[in-house]
């Protein structure tokens, strides 16, 4: 037991925790007191942390095997549970696997087995079916936001997973929304239920915003114009209405990001990189973007459509008002159209679009952002990034923002007045032992 507290008091300090909040405290003891565990909490209340640290605090060294499955419905979610982990450093190899890299990218890095494995379902179902890893040391099965695994046609995928996992112990389920169902081939044994979602979305205020026009494009310039310089996401209902979107708001001079699920999976991680690091302070989504993915500190969300759903509308809004913080979602509504009933009972302040005061326009981008042909593999760390451009590229420390790193690239946030210097001084020079590429993306 001390053993597992001092340990978890390294992994606190190396993210910089001070303290856990009641949710991640009550879901502590429930994991490692329980066998089955259900967490409900809406998006953003930290549930990622919340499951990782006591399962974290009880691996076992000795097994070589994997011991945790955790399964997520997207390629988004699963990179940024991945993410979390090794930002804990907790001194045990974590894998992710999904759809749309090569499997045998896969098979290479699960010769040396992981401790714990991540995935979306079909690519984890597609491993157990080849027999790439034993499932004989699994004891942990992870199902984060189960439902929407469900939703998005998996339910053959984890029944089979199911199937496959002979030795599991201990279920631990997390959802953003109480309507969760759960499927009994899950095999669910007297669970204990931890239920946040009437907490954490105090501080969300609502607005409705009302359009002249039936297309809304001008009255949603004429928001952001209003809202300023501030990070938000923009949610449509349609692939097709996000390029129409896009299209129109850089005919007005306003800078922006895409997110939706026909992008290639590359662009995608490359939307949201700009898009936490400040190179894009707006992203345009569909509901892919409601919850799961890494993107802090949002101060608005616009409903440029309306979803079908009262449930995706909550976890929509559940992108903002985060972790104690503020945050107001805005409904784009055309005057002459009825609003849907989930909305009407909410009783928002309406306010005409044109009758908005305009502040700052969305700045132009202050930040770029650099792909680097290096990653964790070749052992390059942030610090050899930061002292690369620093020494070689001339750089002051303010002249550098976010850095992140994957298996084989990193990616950089350079002030966009300084980037053509740096690319000269930088690009296809050596950094650790490997020769980079450096380039704007």
């Amino acid at each position: 037991m001390q053993k597992n507290i001092k340990k978890e008091k390294e992994i606190l300090q190396k993210l910089q925790i001070n303290k856990l909040n009641p949710m991640q405290e009550e879901a502590k003891l429930a994991i490692t007191s329980y066998h089955d565990v259900v967490l409900l909490s809406p998006t953003g209340t930290g549930k990622t942390l919340a499951f990782l640290l006591p399962i974290i605090t009880e691996l076992k060294p000795e097994i070589t095997g994997v011991q945790v499955l955790i399964i997520a419905p997207s390629r988004e979610l699963a990179i940024q549970i991945e993410q979390v982990t090794r930002q804990m450093g907790s001194g045990f190899k974590t894998n992710v696997v999904y759809g749309g890299r090569p499997f045998s990218k896969d098979k290479i890095e699960l010769q040396h087995t992981p401790s714990i494995l991540i995935g979306t379902p079909g690519r984890i179902a597609d491993h157990l079916r080849r027999g790439t890893f034993a499932t004989n040391t699994i004891k942990t099965l992870v199902l984060d936001e189960f439902d929407k695994s469900l939703e998005i046609g998996f339910e053959q995928e984890m029944k089979e997973i199911l199937s496959l996992l002979p030795q599991l112990e201990k279920r631990i389920l997390t959802s953003a929304t109480q309507e969760a169902k759960i499927p009994y081939f899950v095999g669910l044994r007297n669970p204990i239920q931890i239920d946040y979602t009437t907490d954490g979305v105090a501080k969300l205020e609502v607005k409705t915003i009302l359009s002249s026009t039936k297309d809304k494009l001008e009255g949603l310039v004429t928001l952001l114009n209003h809202l300023g310089n501030q990070p938000g996401i923009i949610f449509c209902n349609y692939k097709d209405s996000i390029q129409r979107v896009s299209d129109f708001l850089y005919d007005n001079n306003i800078k922006h990001g895409c997110f939706y699920g026909g992008m290639e999976q590359k662009d995608r991680e490359r939307a949201l990189i700009k898009f936490r690091n400040g190179t894009h302070q707006i992203i345009v989504a569909t509901d892919l973007a409601a919850r799961g993915i890494d993107i802090p500190e949002i101060q608005f969300i616009i409903h440029y459509h309306l979803p079908l759903k009262a449930q995706e509308f909550t976890h929509r809004n559940g992108r903002t008002a985060r972790m104690n913080t503020d945050g107001t979602a805005y409904i784009l509504h055309y005057e002459q159209e009825p609003l849907p009933g989930f909305i009407i009972e909410l009783d928002t302040d309406s306010f005409l679009a044109d009758e908005l005061t305009q502040y700052n326009q969305p700045t132009v981008d202050t930040w770029e952002t650099l792909f680097i042909s290096g990653g964790r593999k070749d052992k390059i760390s942030k610090g050899d990034i930061a002292g690369l451009c620093l020494k070689q590229g001339q750089l002051q420390r303010d002249d550098i923002g976010m850095i992140e790193i994957k298996h084989d690239c990193a990616f950089i946030a350079v002030k966009a007045t300084k980037v053509f210097d740096l690319i000269k001084r930088t690009n296809n020079t050596r950094l650790k032992k490997k020769k980079v590429r450096i380039s704007v993306i």
